[in-house]
């Protein structure tokens, strides 16, 4: 496999799960841009483990998801059921402190970073295989999981959640504890990635994880569409592909790019591209297509 190809399917894997992570608080109206910090914290210690305790990659990845979830749990706490701005402010807080606790933390680089992880099973080819075996078989699962929330009961009260919290709680529902569940469930994912994400490059760096993350996520969710998981499914591909065809001078604007993007979406379609309406719609086109071939798979002697 070829570097490029590698980095593309490594990058559009993570972008993808970074944007379901985004999605799923969103749902009931929070957007939880505390991922990115997570991404960070949970990064530099799996490194940490790594390079300076000389622990499996294995162990390091699993402490990612926890101190993920860990960091998650803890301050939904105090804001599962706060309001959208106040989320955006503790979440923008926490990028900030995290980078500055970084940067004066020579124990995991400092301003320098981390480089020379080492190669997951000894080769550079078995690495990158890891890598992306690892990264799909979570685009799997967290698609699988999403799918089912989305068409359960909870996916139904963030839903009613998202338009009017104070209906929502008359119903009986608990918004805090909902919060609290949802956003756990983010941070565990953010946690995981950010440890995926440095080990793509096998360094890290603090420009992994500044606010260009963040527009790239909102152009993702926006644009594909929030009211599904789909839509972040079929954008986050292209929307990272498109610019990798640009020439140089190009390529280097493309988060000035994404942000008209998102601007003109916004305008134009605020749902995004890919709708829940839509996707009733491709179910029920299959759905009938479906029922107009089940009489051509009947045995003869039952027509």
């Amino acid at each position: 496999m070829s570097l490029p190809l590698y980095y593309f399917l490594a990058i559009t894997a993570v972008n993808i799960l970074m944007s379901w992570a985004l999605y799923v608080p969103y749902r009931m109206a929070h957007l939880h841009f505390l991922i990115v910090a997570n991404m960070a914290i949970s990064g530099y210690t799996a490194a940490y483990m790594v390079l300076s305790l000389h622990l499996p990659f294995g162990l390091a990845l699993l402490a990612g998801f926890v101190l993920g979830a860990v960091i998650g749990f803890a301050v939904a706490l105090f804001i599962g059921d706060a309001p959208t701005f106040a989320v955006v402010i503790v979440g923008f807080t926490f990028i900030y402190i995290t980078r500055t606790v970084i940067e004066n933390t020579e124990a995991v680089g400092g301003t320098m970073g981390l480089f020379g992880l080492p190669n997951i099973g000894g080769s550079p080819s078995v690495h990158r295989w890891t890598i992306l075996a690892i990264l799909y078989g979570l685009v799997a699962l967290v698609g699988f999981l999403i799918h089912r929330f989305d068409h359960s009961q909870l996916g139904r009260a963030a839903s009613a959640a998202f338009i009017d919290k104070d209906l929502t709680t008359s119903l009986g529902i608990d918004i805090k504890k909902m919060g609290i569940l949802l956003q756990t469930f983010s941070c565990t994912l953010a946690g995981g990635c950010g440890v995926l994400y440095g080990f793509i490059y096998k360094s890290f760096h603090l420009d992994y994880f500044t606010f260009h993350v963040v527009g790239i996520l909102m152009t993702v969710i926006f644009v594909g569409g929030y009211t599904t998981l789909w839509g972040t499914l079929l954008a986050a591909p292209v929307l990272y592909g498109v610019p990798l065809l640009f020439p140089p001078e190009v390529a280097s604007w493309r988060i000035v790019i994404y942000g008209a993007l998102l601007i003109i979406v916004l305008v134009l379609k605020p749902e995004g591209f890919i709708t829940t309406r839509f996707v009733y719609g491709i179910e029920s086109f299959l759905s009938r297509k479906r029922g107009k071939r089940t009489p051509l798979t009947k045995p003869q002697e039952d027509v």
